[in-house]
């Protein structure tokens, strides 16, 4: 006697295979692009918000001109004068700085030495030098301690209080500014 299979929905399910299940383990198209990928991102995130954005929010604002002007500018002056430099030092002693956001418990005490071209530049910062020391100070007292105390930061330092200056004194050309003295504490 022949035996008659009867075939219900309980049987075919039996019978069919069942695939293996994806997505158990680790994808291996994620570890080769995507972990790299989200490293490179995490990288280019850290160096545009320490570069430019923080730049902008602890000087409180941004570039009046373009950066390109500013190398035109430089470019203008006689390349006679950069040759002379330290023969004009006007010297600017102990001066005391309170850091931005320090209240009072730390201190900075700074000499600056600026490098100027001539005799005549360096008789108008002798006549203006309140006005000198007033933009130093108030520069510099507008930085935090982590700024001031970063060695690399000092450039940055050199060429703000030179903008300044320049605004104030349009007759005086900076070549460059010495710390000859600069003490955190």
């Amino acid at each position: 006697m022949e035996k008659i299979k009867e075939e219900t929905p309980e049987t075919k399910v039996e019978e069919t295979s069942v695939p293996p299940e994806k997505g158990r383990g680790l994808n291996l198209k994620v570890l080769l692009f995507g972990i790299p990928i989200f490293i490179v991102q995490l990288i280019v995130v850290y160096f545009v918000t320490a570069n430019v954005l923080l730049d902008k929010i602890q000087t409180g604002h941004t570039p009046a001109e373009p950066v390109n002007s500013e190398v035109k500018k430089e470019e203008e002056h006689p390349k006679a004068a950069s040759n002379e430099l330290g023969k004009f030092v006007y010297m600017v002693e102990d001066v005391v700085i309170n850091p931005a956001n320090s209240e009072g418990k730390r201190l900075l005490l700074s000499s600056l030495g600026f490098d100027i071209s001539t005799e005549q530049e360096h008789q108008e910062l002798k006549s203006k030098e309140f006005l000198l020391k007033d933009a130093v100070i108030s520069i510099m007292s507008s930085k935090d301690v982590a700024r001031l105390s970063n060695i690399v930061y000092r450039d940055t330092l050199r060429t703000e209080i030179i903008k300044r200056i320049s605004v104030l004194m349009p007759k005086v050309k900076v070549n460059t500014i010495y710390f000859s003295k600069y003490i955190l504490q």
